[in-house]
């Protein structure tokens, strides 16, 4: 059978399978109980302000994609705007299912955990792979129905027209997958990390609660962000990272191969997908007693080693080159060291960690400067791994090995949101067992979940932010292709003026999330010490705290900042090219390296200091409420904005510009 042909059925078949395979998971675990009536009602709200708080996002975001959609049907043509259009929307769907069944598993999590630890790892986990099917599922089919379209429009002009005309319309695909993941990112990212500090400086700090405890006013707050950050957030920056390095690779992979460059992708993808399917089956854990990261570990080793394998044999039998199949495989290895990287550097026991938590004794001076060296550090050492990546992509295949690297780097996608999603659920069922007081084994099965979960949320923000340099690296790379530009020149004063502003944008950028969270935090720690003065019985447990105040401030605040930060990052790859094509490829190149080091080292900080702060919890040098626990609080309060919000939110910012960049080339040639 003709490749062409195999390919566009092939890959739209898979990436349907991955989709029901999701629906079956969700109906699973939708089939489980929810509990009693003290666990559904706590449920219910943390439910209903994480939807309220996304369909209002949305209405905000509509506006803004509508405009630009209409610009871009009038600029580009009708077939850019309808790609745009479909990223948008896929990422948006991806981000509303995606929290949609997490809202309803972290109960779910909850009731189970009092049967053991397998039901609730089973549930927690169930439900993240929804997410990951969604997200690899819907990335590929996007990308195939582009490809059906230009094979049925133009295979009559041949296959080089197939090729040309599908890659001319995919920019505008991930143009749209990679505003809407900013627009989830910043606003996710204002809205938990407000409420995570605001219910911390108060509960923890003044009043000497625990972290979930329901006579906090902030605590469904709190709850909720989990959802809106790392669900839907999450899911919509990864989702877009994977619509990227595809679009990438086909456009490259057109250059160099012709169609068979441009298939390549496609059946890589798809077997990818498989062997995410083929992890899921391995996460199952022996006894009660085996701890739950191993599971986790087994079925992502599994899916891994499975894709190297695909991707080696796809190398040699499609394009007959097996330097594209180690160029893909590089990316994997890369991505594997990265996630042990992050492991170290931000796990609870590692010695960084340990390290940060021992020097909270003296005060919180000297933990956040100890939290700082820890974090430089562990950017150099990452930004060693992403650079050799990029090399070896580079030294098998030139530009298109760096996008089959980013391809490797995102094989395990499936599997690798799995672990993702499953965190938030595993964090919010520890806090509705603490909520509704559920008894027997459930508190300490919820807490090993819990462990696991934010393991597996600051390894999952090391992979975002790896591939979505590598995604950019392959964009830049795109670029150049597409102005004819061999190379640029520094030493000219417009392209080293434009590399000063590339490498500016990322700190703009994220002062101005991290103010925004400052200021909605100083709002919830107001409004909470305000209901601890004026409800009486509060600290008693006679009455109950007004939750929906605080959700209502955080909701306010990050609706507020949707646009400015958009705004931002669209006009200046624009500003820029009135300087020329050379200036604006040194825009693109500085706001990759300062991106990259500043979401790494934001990222790995943050995480650092809210594990050395879980760490001291746990009984060490002092325990909860002791004055090195007040200054591990501090810690992680001053490292939730970086690892949650702007940290995160760099990601979809680095590939935006990017593929500004590329929209605006032809005008640029």
């Amino acid at each position: 059978m003709d490749i062409q042909l195999i390919a566009l059925f092939t890959a739209p078949l898979t990436s349907l399978l991955a989709l029901v395979y999701g629906f079956y998971l969700s109906k699973k675990v939708l089939a489980e109980s929810e509990g009693g009536e003290k666990l559904r009602k706590i449920g219910d709200s943390i439910k209903q302000g994480a939807m309220a708080y996304l369909i209002k996002q949305f209405k905000v975001i509509s506006v803004f994609m509508l405009i630009l959609l209409v610009l871009m049907y009038l600029t580009m043509g009708l077939g850019m705007a309808v790609t745009f259009l479909m990223g948008g929307l896929f990422s948006a769907v991806i981000g509303y299912f995606g929290m949609w069944i997490a809202v309803r598993a972290n109960v779910r999590t909850a009731n189970n955990a009092q049967y053991g630890l397998n039901p609730a790892l089973k549930t927690a986990f169930g439900a993240g792979t929804v997410n990951g099917m969604l997200v690899v599922g819907l990335g590929l089919l996007g990308v195939s129905l582009i490809y059906m379209w230009s094979y049925f429009s133009y295979i009559g002009q041949g296959s080089d027209m197939v090729a040309k005309q599908a890659t001319n319309v995919l920019v505008g695909y991930g143009f749209g997958a990679a505003l809407l993941a900013l627009f989830m990112r910043v606003g996710g990212g204002i809205f938990t990390k407000a409420a995570d500090v605001g219910a911390d400086l108060v509960g923890k700090i003044e009043k000497g609660i625990p972290e979930d405890d329901p006579r906090n006013p902030a605590v469904i707050a709190d709850n909720v962000g989990d959802n809106v950050g790392d669900c839907a957030g999450m899911a919509a920056d990864v989702f877009e990272s994977y619509a990227i390095t595809i679009v990438a690779a086909m456009i490259l992979g057109g250059y160099m191969f012709g169609l068979k460059g441009v298939v390549f992708p496609l059946l890589a993808r798809s077997g990818a997908i498989l062997t995410s399917i083929l992890g899921t089956f391995f996460v199952k854990a022996k006894n009660d007693q085996e701890d739950p990261i191993k599971p986790l570990i087994r079925g992502f080793i599994v899916s891994a080693v499975a894709a190297m394998v695909i991707f080696m044999i796809l190398a040699v039998y499609l394009l007959g080159e097996p330097k594209a199949g180690y160029a893909a495989v590089t990316g994997i290895i890369s991505m594997l060291a990265l996630l042990y990287v992050t492991k170290y550097y931000t796990g609870p026991s590692e010695k960084p960690v340990l390290d940060i938590a021992q020097s909270a004794k003296t005060g919180a001076g000297t933990l956040l400067i100890t939290g700082l060296a820890k974090g430089m550090e562990s950017t150099f050492i990452s930004v060693v791994i992403i650079a050799a990546t990029i090399f070896a992509g580079f030294y098998f295949l030139g530009f298109y090995g760096i996008s089959l690297a980013g391809m490797g780097m995102l094989a395990t996608t499936g599997i690798i949101m799995s672990l993702d999603t499953f965190g938030p659920i595993a964090d919010n069922a520890q806090g509705l067992v603490e909520m509704a007081s559920l008894g027997g084994k459930a508190g300490t099965v919820t807490a090993s979940l819990d462990a696991v979960g934010n393991t597996t949320k600051a390894l999952t923000k090391g992979f975002a932010v790896g591939s979505a340099a590598v995604a950019a690296s392959s964009l830049f790379a795109t670029y150049f292709e597409a102005t004819g530009l061999t190379s640029i020149d520094i030493a000219q004063p417009k392209v080293f003026v434009g590399l000063l502003l590339g490498g500016a944008l990322p700190f703009l950028f994220s002062s101005r999330l991290i103010d925004s969270v400052g200021k909605a935090a100083f709002q919830v720690v107001e409004e909470v010490r305000r209901q601890f003065r004026t409800i009486k019985g509060i600290m008693e447990g006679k009455n109950l705290p007004d939750y929906s105040r605080a959700v209502e401030i955080v909701t306010a605040a990050a609706q507020k900042e949707l646009i400015i930060p958009a705004l931002m990052v669209v006009a200046m790859p624009i500003l820029v090219s009135f300087l020329g094509s050379q200036a604006l490829g040194g825009f693109l190149g500085g706001v990759v390296v300062t991106g990259l080091m500043l979401a790494l080292f934001m990222c790995n900080t943050g995480g650092a200091w809210d594990n050395a702060k879980k760490y001291i919890e746990d009984g060490h040098f002092g325990g909860k409420g002791s004055e090195t626990h007040k200054a591990a609080v501090i810690g992680d309060t001053v490292g939730d904005p970086l690892k949650d919000t702007a940290g995160p939110a760099l990601n979809p910012m680095m590939k935006i510009v990017q593929i500004v960049a590329l929209l605006i080339a032809p005008f640029l040639k």
